[in-house]
């Protein structure tokens, strides 16, 4: 006997049909779109920034010179100020770019430098950028503008459904930020393209850091590009069929031409104000001479299997460097996991006599809660071990608004960088966690030079009593934290504020076995 289908099942049965049309949907990806192989231009005399980077390669040689970015205003300062003075090239690889007025004032920057002829090579992940297909695409239009998505979701249907229906594969990521004009100048560190990261308007203050780069290093940041650019993991926008009208970019240029002009006395000429362009400008500041290295892992990182040791090209080398200290590390990373193998390389250092001094964000300031249940799993042994750590006061952003007229309510720590002995500094993309070191790609240099290693250092210890809590084990064992600014001491014995809600985040997290994915 043959049951008659109930309503109920047959509704079961339609809205399984549906998910699985969906699915369907979502599983084509087109990796085999034709495209063109080119490669990064190399600095030439007729560019401004050319010239004075092959004047800088005549008196250096192999060194290479660089300038700290750790105030936003900076960091989108230089980023347009190069822009305007391109001539030749523009390439940029970036994990984010948002829709935002960091985004626009970026797009447009590269706009009109393509309208100067510069050619333009745009490199995006394709996760966290939401709602930038339309944009992309219509930049694209211009003779001059390549865009590329990298290891892209489909888009037939639901985007996002596509991470769920081809997870292994979506789950793997290009973290990697450079940022390139005319071959000769280069910024590398840990921002995006978004507001948070250069702090405008925003609640909470992201606190990074990069690098301005000159000289020979640069054309290993080329290299490093180009290895993606022409990956088959890269794949051009227009390969997705978004349907754009030409004639709109015009209407968007005029736009983004009006939106700056209407910020000649605001985001635009504040950050092409900023003090550190001023200063470079009048010689009052020059780039450190130093010998640095690029290490890059390869795009086929993330189509290896998760865990391959090979791959992890920046990780391994960070790591012989790491084992290889003799008196000092200081790790500075807003996601510090370490696992077991990682919480073994620290207690042979501190085994050794190393000392070891670990920077990270609290509870209340981190934005990725689960990120700090799997950090909270190795506090205690590896206090007790002798690491020091330092979590940043959620509430370090100080009683003065920023250069935007705006004062946070909250600090989050963004910046990737360690010091080694004293000697070596390490700037990049990478995390100490294991999504930075197994599953995403990364990118990072090794700038070597002890009076930058020790000036370097020497910053980050003058800064630590005011913007962090000491984490400490009390006689019981127990954690405490000790807030001492010279003025003021404070000691609690719970995640300083953090609220409730956080703390049960925290719990429920603790109990779930994703540390491998964080």
């Amino acid at each position: 006997m043959i049951d008659r289908p109930t309503h109920r099942s047959l509704l079961r049965n339609a809205l399984l049909a549906t998910c699985m049309s969906l699915l369907a949907a979502c599983a084509s990806v087109p990796f085999d779109y034709p495209r063109d192989t080119s490669l990064a231009i190399p600095a030439v005399p007729d560019s401004e920034i050319g010239a004075v980077a092959l004047a800088w390669q005549r008196e250096h040689g192999e060194q290479s010179g660089f300038l700290g970015l750790s105030d936003g205003v900076d960091a989108l300062g230089a980023r347009l100020r190069l822009l305007e003075l391109a001539r030749e090239s523009v390439d940029a690889q970036y994990f984010i770019l948002k829709k935002d007025q960091a985004g626009a004032l970026f797009a447009a920057g590269l706009l009109a430098a393509a309208d100067r002829g510069v050619r333009v090579r745009l490199l995006v992940d394709d996760i966290f950028s939401p709602g930038v297909d339309a944009a992309f695409t219509l930049m694209a239009t211009h003779p001059n503008i390549e865009v590329r998505l990298f290891n892209p979701l489909a888009r037939q249907r639901l985007k996002y459904l596509g991470f769920l229906t081809d997870f292994k594969r979506a789950n793997r990521r290009m973290h990697n930020k450079s940022f390139t004009v005319d071959g000769g100048i280069s910024i590398v560190g840990g921002r995006n393209i978004g507001e948070e990261y250069f702090e405008i308007n925003q609640d909470v203050k992201f606190d990074d850091y990069e690098v301005l780069a000159i000289g020979e290093i640069v054309q290993e940041i080329q290299g490093g590009f180009d290895k993606f650019w022409n990956s088959d993991l890269s794949v051009p926008i227009e390969a997705f069929g978004v349907e754009v009208d030409p004639a709109v970019l015009d209407e968007w240029r005029v736009g983004l031409r009006e939106q700056i002009e209407g910020q000649r006395n605001g985001i635009y000429a504040t950050a092409l104000d900023s003090r550190l362009l001023r200063d470079i400008k009048e010689g009052v500041v020059k780039p450190v001479v130093a010998q640095a290295d690029l290490y890059t892992d390869a795009p086929d990182k993330l189509q290896a299997a998760v865990g391959d040791d090979e791959t992890a090209v920046l990780a391994n080398e960070l790591g012989r460097r790491l084992r290889a200290s003799e008196r000092e590390v200081v790790i500075v990373t807003p996601y510090f996991i370490p696992q077991d193998s990682g919480a073994r390389l620290v207690e042979t250092l501190l085994a050794r006599g190393v000392r070891v001094v670990i920077v990270t964000n609290s509870l209340a300031s981190t934005n990725h809660i689960p990120v700090h249940a799997g950090y909270a799993r190795y506090r205690k042994r590896l206090l007790r071990a002798g690491a020091e750590f330092f979590e940043i006061r959620a509430d370090a952003v100080g009683d003065k608004n920023n250069a935007w007229g705006h004062r946070p309510e909250t600090m989050t720590l963004h910046s990737k960088a360690s010091v080694v002995d004293r000697e070596t500094v390490f700037i990049g993309s990478l995390n100490f966690d294991p999504r930075s070191i197994y599953i995403n790609t990364e990118m990072g240099l090794f700038i070597e030079s002890a009076d930058v290693g020790d000036a370097f250092t020497r910053e980050i210890f003058q800064t630590l009593s005011k913007v962090t809590w000491q984490v400490e084990l009390d006689e019981r064992g127990a954690l405490r934290w000790v807030f001492d600014d010279g003025e003021q001491r404070e000691v609690v014995d719970t995640e300083p504020g953090a609220g409730a809600w956080r703390k049960l985040q925290v719990a429920f997290y603790r109990l779930l076995p994703i540390e491998s994915q964080l």
